[in-house]
Protein backbone atom coordinates (compact mmCIF):
# COMPACT_ATOMS: atom_id res chain seq x y z
CA UNK A 1 0.00 0.00 0.00
CA UNK A 2 1.37 3.39 -1.04
CA UNK A 3 1.97 5.98 1.67
CA UNK A 4 0.25 8.62 -0.48
CA UNK A 5 -3.10 8.14 1.21
CA UNK A 6 -1.51 8.57 4.64
CA UNK A 7 0.17 11.79 3.53
CA UNK A 8 -3.26 13.00 2.43
CA UNK A 9 -4.81 12.01 5.76
CA UNK A 10 -2.02 13.73 7.67
CA UNK A 11 -2.89 17.06 5.98
CA UNK A 12 -6.67 16.93 6.47
CA UNK A 13 -8.56 19.80 8.06
CA UNK A 14 -9.91 18.17 11.23
CA UNK A 15 -12.75 20.67 11.45
CA UNK A 16 -14.28 19.09 8.37
CA UNK A 17 -16.08 15.77 8.09
CA UNK A 18 -13.50 13.28 6.82
CA UNK A 19 -13.97 9.60 6.00
CA UNK A 20 -11.82 6.82 4.60
CA UNK A 21 -13.37 3.84 2.83
CA UNK A 22 -11.41 0.62 2.21
CA UNK A 23 -12.57 -2.32 0.10
CA UNK A 24 -12.10 -5.46 2.19
CA UNK A 25 -13.11 -8.24 -0.22
CA UNK A 26 -12.88 -9.23 -3.86
CA UNK A 27 -10.30 -8.45 -6.52
CA UNK A 28 -10.15 -4.79 -5.50
CA UNK A 29 -9.42 -5.47 -1.81
CA UNK A 30 -7.24 -2.78 -0.30
CA UNK A 31 -8.33 0.02 -2.63
CA UNK A 32 -9.32 3.19 -0.83
CA UNK A 33 -11.41 6.31 -1.24
CA UNK A 34 -10.90 9.44 0.84
CA UNK A 35 -13.93 11.68 1.39
CA UNK A 36 -14.07 15.24 2.69
CA UNK A 37 -17.47 16.76 3.46
CA UNK A 38 -19.07 13.74 1.76
CA UNK A 39 -17.21 14.35 -1.52
CA UNK A 40 -14.60 12.00 -2.93
CA UNK A 41 -11.26 13.84 -2.97
CA UNK A 42 -8.80 10.98 -3.58
CA UNK A 43 -8.77 7.33 -4.58
CA UNK A 44 -6.23 4.75 -5.69
CA UNK A 45 -8.89 2.63 -7.40
CA UNK A 46 -8.50 2.02 -11.14
CA UNK A 47 -12.28 1.72 -11.41
CA UNK A 48 -15.06 4.23 -10.78
CA UNK A 49 -16.24 2.33 -7.70
CA UNK A 50 -15.89 5.24 -5.28
CA UNK A 51 -17.30 7.74 -7.79
CA UNK A 52 -20.53 5.79 -8.11
CA UNK A 53 -22.00 6.99 -4.84
CA UNK A 54 -21.14 9.77 -2.45
CA UNK A 55 -21.65 9.62 1.30
CA UNK A 56 -25.04 10.65 2.60
CA UNK A 57 -27.05 10.61 5.79
CA UNK A 58 -26.78 9.38 9.35
CA UNK A 59 -25.79 5.85 8.34
CA UNK A 60 -22.26 7.18 8.00
CA UNK A 61 -22.01 8.42 11.57
CA UNK A 62 -19.89 5.56 12.91
CA UNK A 63 -17.01 3.29 11.93
CA UNK A 64 -18.49 0.19 10.34
CA UNK A 65 -18.58 -2.32 7.50
CA UNK A 66 -21.28 -1.98 4.88
CA UNK A 67 -21.91 -3.96 1.67
CA UNK A 68 -22.19 -2.49 -1.81
CA UNK A 69 -22.19 -4.37 -5.11
CA UNK A 70 -21.44 -7.56 -3.22
CA UNK A 71 -18.24 -6.20 -1.66
CA UNK A 72 -17.55 -5.39 1.97
CA UNK A 73 -16.43 -1.80 2.55
CA UNK A 74 -14.99 -0.48 5.80
CA UNK A 75 -15.79 3.16 6.46
CA UNK A 76 -14.05 5.09 9.24
CA UNK A 77 -14.00 8.63 10.53
CA UNK A 78 -10.68 10.44 10.33
CA UNK A 79 -10.57 12.44 13.52
CA UNK A 80 -6.92 12.13 14.36
CA UNK A 81 -5.14 12.88 17.61
CA UNK A 82 -7.25 13.89 20.62
CA UNK A 83 -6.09 17.05 22.35
CA UNK A 84 -6.60 18.06 25.97
CA UNK A 85 -6.20 21.78 26.75
CA UNK A 86 -6.08 22.58 30.47
CA UNK A 87 -6.42 26.18 31.63
CA UNK A 88 -4.71 26.37 34.99
CA UNK A 89 -1.95 24.30 36.58
CA UNK A 90 -3.03 23.99 40.19
CA UNK A 91 -3.32 20.82 42.26
CA UNK A 92 -6.33 19.46 40.35
CA UNK A 93 -4.54 19.82 37.03
CA UNK A 94 -1.72 17.42 37.94
CA UNK A 95 -3.77 14.19 37.89
CA UNK A 96 -5.67 15.41 34.80
CA UNK A 97 -2.35 15.81 32.97
CA UNK A 98 -1.06 12.41 34.05
CA UNK A 99 -4.25 10.48 33.29
CA UNK A 100 -4.73 12.37 30.03
CA UNK A 101 -1.27 11.32 28.88
CA UNK A 102 -1.94 7.74 30.00
CA UNK A 103 -5.04 7.71 27.76
CA UNK A 104 -3.20 9.02 24.72
CA UNK A 105 -4.24 12.67 24.72
CA UNK A 106 -1.85 15.38 23.56
CA UNK A 107 -1.87 17.64 26.62
CA UNK A 108 -1.41 21.43 26.54
CA UNK A 109 -1.46 23.46 29.76
CA UNK A 110 -1.94 27.23 30.01
CA UNK A 111 -0.70 28.89 33.21
CA UNK A 112 0.45 32.44 33.96
CA UNK A 113 2.51 31.57 37.08
CA UNK A 114 6.02 30.26 36.27
CA UNK A 115 6.24 27.99 39.34
CA UNK A 116 2.95 26.29 38.55
CA UNK A 117 3.85 26.06 34.87
CA UNK A 118 6.94 24.10 35.92
CA UNK A 119 4.73 21.72 37.90
CA UNK A 120 2.76 21.04 34.71
CA UNK A 121 5.98 20.26 32.84
CA UNK A 122 7.04 17.88 35.60
CA UNK A 123 3.66 16.14 35.40
CA UNK A 124 4.30 15.33 31.72
CA UNK A 125 2.36 17.92 29.73
CA UNK A 126 3.39 17.98 26.06
CA UNK A 127 3.19 21.77 25.81
CA UNK A 128 3.12 24.35 28.61
CA UNK A 129 2.34 27.96 27.69
CA UNK A 130 3.38 30.29 30.49
CA UNK A 131 1.55 33.48 29.62
CA UNK A 132 -1.70 35.23 30.43
CA UNK A 133 -4.68 33.08 29.47
CA UNK A 134 -5.86 35.31 26.65
CA UNK A 135 -2.48 35.23 24.92
CA UNK A 136 -2.14 31.51 25.56
CA UNK A 137 -5.51 30.70 24.01
CA UNK A 138 -4.61 32.73 20.93
CA UNK A 139 -2.07 29.98 20.24
CA UNK A 140 -4.75 27.23 20.38
CA UNK A 141 -6.79 26.85 17.20
CA UNK A 142 -9.04 24.08 18.49
CA UNK A 143 -10.91 21.46 16.45
CA UNK A 144 -13.56 18.77 16.84
CA UNK A 145 -11.06 16.66 18.82
CA UNK A 146 -10.07 19.33 21.35
CA UNK A 147 -11.24 18.90 24.96
CA UNK A 148 -11.02 22.04 27.12
CA UNK A 149 -10.76 21.86 30.91
CA UNK A 150 -11.03 25.11 32.88
CA UNK A 151 -9.52 24.74 36.35
CA UNK A 152 -8.03 28.16 36.98
CA UNK A 153 -7.59 29.77 40.40
CA UNK A 154 -10.49 32.21 40.11
CA UNK A 155 -13.78 32.75 38.33
CA UNK A 156 -12.57 35.88 36.54
CA UNK A 157 -9.91 33.74 34.82
CA UNK A 158 -12.49 31.04 34.05
CA UNK A 159 -14.74 33.69 32.53
CA UNK A 160 -11.90 35.06 30.42
CA UNK A 161 -11.00 31.58 29.15
CA UNK A 162 -14.59 30.51 28.52
CA UNK A 163 -15.35 33.65 26.53
CA UNK A 164 -12.50 32.87 24.13
CA UNK A 165 -13.02 29.09 23.97
CA UNK A 166 -16.70 29.48 23.05
CA UNK A 167 -15.54 31.04 19.78
CA UNK A 168 -13.45 27.97 18.88
CA UNK A 169 -14.37 24.50 17.60
CA UNK A 170 -14.36 21.93 20.41
CA UNK A 171 -15.31 18.42 21.45
CA UNK A 172 -15.87 19.26 25.12
CA UNK A 173 -15.74 22.25 27.47
CA UNK A 174 -15.74 21.71 31.22
CA UNK A 175 -15.38 24.32 33.97
CA UNK A 176 -14.73 23.74 37.67
CA UNK A 177 -16.57 25.64 40.37
CA UNK A 178 -19.65 25.74 42.56
CA UNK A 179 -23.06 26.03 40.95
CA UNK A 180 -23.35 29.63 42.17
CA UNK A 181 -19.95 30.59 40.77
CA UNK A 182 -20.66 28.86 37.47
CA UNK A 183 -24.08 30.51 37.16
CA UNK A 184 -22.50 33.93 37.68
CA UNK A 185 -19.93 33.32 34.93
CA UNK A 186 -22.51 31.97 32.45
CA UNK A 187 -24.92 34.85 33.04
CA UNK A 188 -22.18 37.44 32.60
CA UNK A 189 -21.05 35.89 29.32
CA UNK A 190 -24.62 35.73 28.03
CA UNK A 191 -24.98 39.44 28.75
CA UNK A 192 -21.77 40.07 26.82
CA UNK A 193 -23.17 38.26 23.79
CA UNK A 194 -21.58 34.80 23.98
CA UNK A 195 -23.66 32.22 22.10
CA UNK A 196 -26.14 30.80 24.67
CA UNK A 197 -26.33 27.48 22.78
CA UNK A 198 -22.61 26.96 23.26
CA UNK A 199 -22.85 27.93 26.93
CA UNK A 200 -25.56 25.29 27.41
CA UNK A 201 -23.06 22.64 26.35
CA UNK A 202 -20.50 23.61 28.99
CA UNK A 203 -20.07 20.78 31.51
CA UNK A 204 -20.18 22.51 34.86
CA UNK A 205 -19.77 21.74 37.63
CA UNK A 206 -17.17 19.69 35.83
CA UNK A 207 -16.75 15.92 36.12
CA UNK A 208 -18.96 12.93 36.83
CA UNK A 209 -20.63 12.92 40.22
CA UNK A 210 -18.61 10.28 42.08
CA UNK A 211 -18.40 12.16 45.36
CA UNK A 212 -14.83 13.22 44.58
CA UNK A 213 -13.02 15.16 47.30
CA UNK A 214 -9.24 15.08 46.80
CA UNK A 215 -7.47 16.60 43.76
CA UNK A 216 -6.72 13.09 42.48
CA UNK A 217 -10.37 12.03 42.81
CA UNK A 218 -11.55 15.22 41.11
CA UNK A 219 -9.07 14.57 38.29
CA UNK A 220 -10.48 11.06 37.85
CA UNK A 221 -14.05 12.43 37.75
CA UNK A 222 -13.12 15.01 35.10
CA UNK A 223 -11.33 12.51 32.87
CA UNK A 224 -14.20 10.04 33.32
CA UNK A 225 -16.64 12.64 32.01
CA UNK A 226 -14.37 13.37 29.04
CA UNK A 227 -14.19 9.63 28.26
CA UNK A 228 -17.98 9.41 28.41
CA UNK A 229 -18.36 12.33 25.98
CA UNK A 230 -15.69 10.89 23.66
CA UNK A 231 -17.21 7.42 23.58
CA UNK A 232 -20.74 8.67 22.95
CA UNK A 233 -19.47 10.18 19.71
CA UNK A 234 -17.96 6.88 18.51
CA UNK A 235 -16.01 8.72 15.83
CA UNK A 236 -12.48 7.94 16.91
CA UNK A 237 -9.88 7.16 14.31
CA UNK A 238 -7.01 4.77 14.85
CA UNK A 239 -4.61 7.12 13.07
CA UNK A 240 -2.86 8.42 16.17
CA UNK A 241 0.29 10.51 15.79
CA UNK A 242 2.30 7.43 16.75
CA UNK A 243 0.67 5.27 14.06
CA UNK A 244 0.86 8.03 11.45
CA UNK A 245 4.56 8.57 12.12
CA UNK A 246 5.17 4.87 11.56
CA UNK A 247 3.17 4.87 8.33
CA UNK A 248 5.01 7.87 6.89
CA UNK A 249 8.50 6.90 8.02
CA UNK A 250 10.76 5.44 5.35
CA UNK A 251 11.81 1.94 6.38
CA UNK A 252 13.50 -0.95 4.56
CA UNK A 253 11.42 -3.37 6.61
CA UNK A 254 7.95 -4.53 5.60
CA UNK A 255 5.01 -3.66 7.83
CA UNK A 256 1.43 -4.80 8.19
CA UNK A 257 -1.30 -2.42 9.28
CA UNK A 258 -3.91 -4.22 11.40
CA UNK A 259 -7.30 -2.50 11.77
CA UNK A 260 -10.26 -3.73 13.80
CA UNK A 261 -13.14 -3.51 11.30
CA UNK A 262 -15.87 -5.14 13.39
CA UNK A 263 -16.45 -6.40 16.91
CA UNK A 264 -19.12 -8.18 18.91
CA UNK A 265 -19.49 -8.65 22.63
CA UNK A 266 -16.98 -7.23 25.09
CA UNK A 267 -13.87 -7.24 22.91
CA UNK A 268 -11.32 -4.82 24.45
CA UNK A 269 -10.83 -2.24 21.68
CA UNK A 270 -13.30 -0.47 19.43
CA UNK A 271 -13.78 -0.56 15.67
CA UNK A 272 -11.16 1.50 13.85
CA UNK A 273 -8.36 0.78 16.34
CA UNK A 274 -5.05 0.17 14.58
CA UNK A 275 -1.68 -1.45 15.19
CA UNK A 276 1.39 -1.34 12.94
CA UNK A 277 3.38 -4.60 12.90
CA UNK A 278 6.93 -4.85 11.54
CA UNK A 279 8.44 -7.97 10.00
CA UNK A 280 10.66 -8.42 13.06
CA UNK A 281 7.61 -8.48 15.36
CA UNK A 282 7.93 -4.99 16.81
CA UNK A 283 4.67 -3.05 17.01
CA UNK A 284 3.30 0.48 17.19
CA UNK A 285 -0.02 0.91 18.98
CA UNK A 286 -2.21 -1.86 20.35
CA UNK A 287 -5.44 -3.58 19.35
CA UNK A 288 -6.13 -4.93 22.82
CA UNK A 289 -3.12 -6.86 24.07
CA UNK A 290 -3.09 -10.40 25.40
CA UNK A 291 -3.47 -13.60 23.40
CA UNK A 292 -5.63 -11.97 20.74
CA UNK A 293 -2.99 -9.38 19.90
CA UNK A 294 -0.21 -12.00 20.01
CA UNK A 295 -2.16 -14.14 17.52
CA UNK A 296 -2.63 -11.12 15.23
CA UNK A 297 1.10 -10.35 15.33
CA UNK A 298 1.95 -13.97 14.48
CA UNK A 299 -0.45 -13.98 11.54
CA UNK A 300 0.84 -10.64 10.24
CA UNK A 301 4.42 -11.93 10.32
CA UNK A 302 3.38 -15.11 8.52
CA UNK A 303 1.81 -13.04 5.76
CA UNK A 304 4.95 -10.93 5.39
CA UNK A 305 7.30 -13.93 5.40
CA UNK A 306 5.27 -15.95 2.90
CA UNK A 307 4.43 -13.01 0.67
CA UNK A 308 1.24 -14.85 -0.26
CA UNK A 309 -1.21 -12.05 0.45
CA UNK A 310 -1.16 -8.28 0.63
CA UNK A 311 -4.55 -8.19 2.33
CA UNK A 312 -6.46 -10.51 4.62
CA UNK A 313 -9.53 -10.54 6.83
CA UNK A 314 -8.66 -12.30 10.09
CA UNK A 315 -11.29 -13.36 12.62
CA UNK A 316 -10.47 -13.66 16.31
CA UNK A 317 -12.89 -15.45 18.66
CA UNK A 318 -12.48 -14.41 22.29
CA UNK A 319 -15.36 -16.55 23.54
CA UNK A 320 -14.09 -20.11 23.00
CA UNK A 321 -12.33 -22.65 25.16
CA UNK A 322 -8.86 -21.36 24.30
CA UNK A 323 -9.74 -17.93 25.61
CA UNK A 324 -11.19 -19.45 28.77
CA UNK A 325 -8.10 -21.60 29.32
CA UNK A 326 -5.90 -18.52 29.04
CA UNK A 327 -8.04 -16.73 31.60
CA UNK A 328 -9.04 -13.91 29.26
CA UNK A 329 -11.49 -11.53 30.92
CA UNK A 330 -12.91 -10.12 27.68
CA UNK A 331 -15.32 -12.03 25.49
CA UNK A 332 -16.71 -11.37 22.04
CA UNK A 333 -15.25 -11.51 18.56
CA UNK A 334 -13.13 -9.20 16.46
CA UNK A 335 -12.49 -9.00 12.73
CA UNK A 336 -9.09 -7.59 11.80
CA UNK A 337 -8.11 -6.39 8.34
CA UNK A 338 -4.43 -6.77 7.47
CA UNK A 339 -2.84 -4.71 4.71
CA UNK A 340 0.81 -4.71 3.72
CA UNK A 341 2.56 -1.34 3.84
Amino acid sequence: MSSEVYRKINKLDLNKSNYLETILTGEHAGEKGLFVEEKLCWTDSKTDFFEQRELTGDEYEKNQIYVRDGQQIFREHLNCERKLVICGAGHVSMPIIKIGKMLGFHVTVLEDRPLFANHARSAGADIVICDNFESGLEQISGDKNTYYVLVTRGHRYDQECLRIICEKPYAYIGMIGSRKRVKTVIEQLEQEGTDPEVLKEVHSPIGLDIGAETPDEIGVAIIAEIIAVKNRRRKDSGFSNEIMHGLLMESPMEHMLATIVSRKGSAPRDVGTKMLIAADGTTVGTIGGGCMEAAAVRRARQLMISGEKKYEIYNVDLTGADAEDDGMVCGGMETIFFEKI
